[in-house]
């Protein structure tokens, strides 16, 4: 039996997802925006968000692979890229949670380097335990201390996303 508490409800986390979205639409009121999910973690939490955002928006996705995280000779491979076409585009990254701030960094760069008018970021879960590079972020929906979180499109082992809240995992 799976063992986990209740970190964040469904009722919790709908009503931080529609400020975050009023926060986004206020922003972004003149000029449009691409929003980039980072799969597979953020698409419940993305398309909740879109829903609640009020200005013109196009959407898109990126999917990123580690390679020994767990050592310092760790890399990052981008396995999904942007389709859309983001030279002088605001873009708006969606992730999940942001843990060590290693993926934010590459992806941040990389949509820089490629032009993009403007890159901010929006993460669900803003998980400072393990941070290990200090990176901003625009829009947080929730600080989280510590623990091994799931639900809401969080997974262990691609199990417990569909959860529609989020529990920290007792004994992953």
């Amino acid at each position: 039996m799976l063992e986990k508490e209740l970190i964040i409800s469904q009722a919790d986390i709908a009503g931080r997802v529609k400020e975050l979205g009023a926060a986004i639409s206020k922003d972004y009121a003149k000029s449009p925006l691409l929003v980039v999910g980072i799969l597979n973690g953020s698409f419940i939490f993305m398309a909740d968000l879109v829903r609640e955002i009020q200005s013109d928006i196009e959407i898109d996705f990126m999917r990123v692979a580690s390679y020994g995280m767990g050592t310092s000779s760790g890399s990052l491979r981008l396995t999904k890229d942007v389709e859309s076409d983001i030279k002088d585009k605001d873009v708006l990254i969606v992730e999940d949670i942001i843990d060590t701030g290693r993926t934010l960094k590459y992806l941040r760069q990389s949509l820089e380097e490629r032009g993009a008018k403007s890159v901010r970021v929006c993460a669900l879960i803003d998980k400072k335990e393990r941070r290990e590079i200090d990176i901003p972020i625009d829009y947080v929906g929730f600080e989280v201390k510590s623990g091994f979180l799931v639900g809401y499109g969080l997974d262990c082992r691609e199990q417990y996303r569909h959860f529609p809240e989020i529990y920290h995992l007792i004994d992953p």
